[in-house]
């Protein structure tokens, strides 16, 4: 009976530290990621993906500096991470663009290293205007190597960010956009930060594990909220 005890005991700690360190659940505040994850989504963020960073750990403990066992994000992954600003705030976005890339918006197009990246119409999304009624948004499929993703332009192309200048990533750097792409606080600038330091990244966002139905929609009405568990993160 003791080692059967015992064996429950490790498996129950062992269990707590693979949860402790490798899992988060992340609840979504804002519709900065529509239509891929929504207000009210609660996501599960794998943060062994890219390795153990000082915010791999609740408040951010300033242990160490840099990665343990890093392993580098890939165009295109949707991660969470911590504001560089104040190493307090978690956001989470998609990674455009890698270290030395250059990104630029013209008109509206995503436009990677000189080339317009491909997107196909892919139907509307449902949104809230500037005055708070709801619209068909347009919406499309964009294509980032060998992935594809929705989109919304709820402005269409002409938004306030659909005309940016041509960023270049720094090394070690990564810089990241909203699928909501004219309401999105990200490193086009709308927001103060630029690229996004590999050390601030606390992991990548596999699946929707179920949903809650916020008091205020907000920017993103979603009437199938109830439908939406364990949904992988594309």
């Amino acid at each position: 009976m003791k080692t059967v005890r015992t064996i429950f005991w490790v498996g129950v700690v062992a269990v707590f530290a693979f949860v402790f360190f490798n899992i988060r659940l992340f609840s979504i505040p804002s519709g900065s990621m529509v239509p891929t994850v929504r207000i009210g989504d609660y996501v599960l963020v794998w943060k062994m993906r890219y390795g153990w960073s000082k915010h791999s750990f609740p408040f951010s403990p300033d242990l160490f500096s840099g990665r343990i066992w890093p392993a580098e994000p890939e165009r295109g992954d949707v991660v969470v991470f911590k504001d560089p600003r104040d190493n307090r705030t978690d956001y989470i976005k998609r990674v455009i663009g890698l270290p030395g890339d250059r990104v630029q918006m013209r008109d509206g197009r995503l436009v990677l290293n000189g080339a317009i990246v491909a997107r196909e119409p892919d139907g509307t999304e449902p949104m809230r205007n500037a005055f708070g009624q709801p619209i068909d948004a347009p919406a499309y499929r964009e294509t980032l190597g060998p992935m594809q993703h929705r989109i919304v332009e709820s402005e269409g192309d002409s938004g306030p960010f659909d005309n940016t200048e041509e960023f270049v990533v720094p090394a070690g750097q990564y810089f990241v956009m909203g699928d909501n792409r004219d309401n999105s606080a990200d490193s086009r600038g709308s927001n103060g930060f630029h690229a996004i330091p590999f050390e601030n990244l606390i992991g990548k966002v596999e699946y929707v594990l179920f949903s809650i139905k916020p008091e205020d929609e907000g920017q993103a009405p979603a009437p199938d909220l109830g439908n939406r568990f364990l949904i992988p993160v594309q």
